[in-house]
C-alpha cells in the first residue's frame, strides 16, 4: 500500500486550536467483518489489533473526570471487542450519550446476537453505513451480498423503534462518494435516501451524513495507484471555505487509538500523527495517553493540521456528524 503521509505534511492549512473538549472518539481495534475501499482506516477480518482491558477501562474515567458529553465508539466494527457492550454500559450508567458507528451487517455475525436490542435498551445512537440506496452501487464499494444485510438490519433496527418519530432512538446513515469527487448537497441526498429506503423497504431514518472520502490509507493509496492523489487535493483544496473551521470536529473532539494514544482525529490517528501540544506534561512515553485526561485539558492548544485537512473544509464541509453547511458545493 501506497504510504500517502509525505505527500500530505507540508501544508498551507489555517492554524486551529481546541474549544473545550465535548467528545471523546475512540477506536476499539482495527478488526472489521467488512473489507470496504474507501476505508480510511484499512480495517478489514484480519486485523488484529484491539484495545486492551486496562485502557479501556481508562474512558469511564476520563468521561468522568473531564465532564464530557459524548462518547463515539468506531473500529473497524468496534462491536467486535469483548467489552464493547460493558462499556456502552458504564457509559450510559454516566449519563453520557453514546454514538457507535456500525457497518450494519455486524448485527449477522455470530457472537452478535441481540446486538440491536442491547444497542435500544442502552439508547445508543447509531450511525450507519451505507453508501447508497441501490444493489449495485453498495456491494461494489462493499462487498457482495452486503446491500441486502444492511436493509434487513435497517428494519431489524426500525421494528425497534429507530428512526422513528418520538422514540428516542437516533438512527443517522453514512454516505461517502465512491471516486476522487466532493459529496453532493447533503438535503437533496438525504431526501433521495429516505424516499428510496421509504419507497421500496419501508425503512426510515433521521438524517444522513454525507462525508467526503480522506486521501490517506486505502482510498489514498488507490488515488496514488491510478495517478489521481494530486488531483483530489486540488480539488479539495480549490473547495476550502473559511467559514467551515469554525466547525470542524478536531475543535471540540479527541481521537483514542487502540493502543490509548491521543490524535486531534481519527484522520490523524491513521496518518500516525499524535497530538504534540504542550509534551512537557505528557506522560510515560512522551505521547498523550488517554491517562493524561484524567488531570490535563487540552482547551486552546493547537490542533496538527495537514493536507488532508482540507477535506473537512470543502465545499459543505465534513466532519463525523456530516456536511458542516447546507447547499455550498
Amino acid at each position: 500500500m501506497h504510504a500517502t503521509l509525505p505527500l500530505l505534511q507540508k501544508t498551507r492549512f489555517p492554524a486551529i486550536q481546541r474549544q473545550r473538549l465535548s467528545t471523546l472518539q475512540v477506536n476499539l481495534g482495527y478488526r472489521c467483518n467488512q473489507s470496504c475501499v474507501h476505508c480510511h482506516v484499512n480495517a478489514g477480518p484480519n486485523r488484529t489489533e484491539m484495545m486492551a482491558a486496562e485502557t479501556l477501562a481508562l474512558v469511564p474515567q476520563v468521561l468522568d473526570a473531564r465532564g464530557i458529553s459524548t462518547l463515539d465508539l468506531t473500529g473497524g466494527a468496534p462491536e467486535l471487542h469483548p467489552e464493547f457492550r460493558a462499556l456502552v454500559t458504564a457509559a450510559r450508567q454516566l449519563g453520557v450519550h453514546v454514538i457507535d458507528r456500525c457497518n450494519l451487517t455486524i448485527l449477522f455475525e455470530p457472537g452478535q446476537e441481540g446486538l440491536a436490542d442491547f444497542l435500544a435498551d442502552q439508547g445508543v445512537e447509531v450511525v450507519a453505513s451505507l453508501p447508497c440506496y441501490s444493489t449495485e452501487n453498495v456491494d461494489k464499494q462493499r462487498g457482495q451480498g452486503v446491500f441486502d444485510k444492511s436493509i434487513a438490519a435497517l428494519q431489524q433496527l426500525n421494528a425497534l423503534g429507530y428512526g422513528q418519530a418520538g422514540s428516542g432512538l437516533a438512527l443517522n446513515l453514512v454516505y461517502n462518494p465512491q471516486g476522487p469527487v466532493l459529496p453532493p448537497d447533503q438535503a437533496q441526498l438525504e431526501a433521495d435516501y429516505k424516499r428510496e429506503l421509504r419507497r421500496h423497504f419501508g425503512i426510515e431514518f433521521n438524517a444522513l451524513y454525507a462525508l467526503a472520502n480522506m486521501p490517506i490509507q486505502r482510498f489514498g493509496s488507490m488515488l496514488v495507484s491510478k495517478g489521481q492523489f494530486a488531483g483530489y487535493l486540488d480539488l479539495l483544496k480549490a473547495h476550502h471555505r473559511n467559514d467551515n473551521l469554525a466547525q470542524v470536529m478536531c475543535r471540540s473532539l479527541v481521537s483514542v487509538d487502540w493502543l490509548g494514544h491521543l490524535h486531534d482525529c481519527d484522520f490523524n490517528q491513521q496518518l500516525g500523527l499524535p497530538i504534540t501540544a504542550g509534551m512537557g506534561s505528557a506522560q510515560t512515553s512522551g505521547r498523550w495517553h488517554l491517562r493524561d485526561l484524567l488531570h490535563t485539558d487540552l482547551e486552546g492548544a493547537p490542533i496538527r493540521v495537514a493536507e488532508h485537512c482540507f477535506g473537512c473544509t470543502a465545499g459543505s464541509g465534513s466532519s463525523c456528524g456530516g456536511a458542516l453547511k447546507e447547499g455550498v458545493l
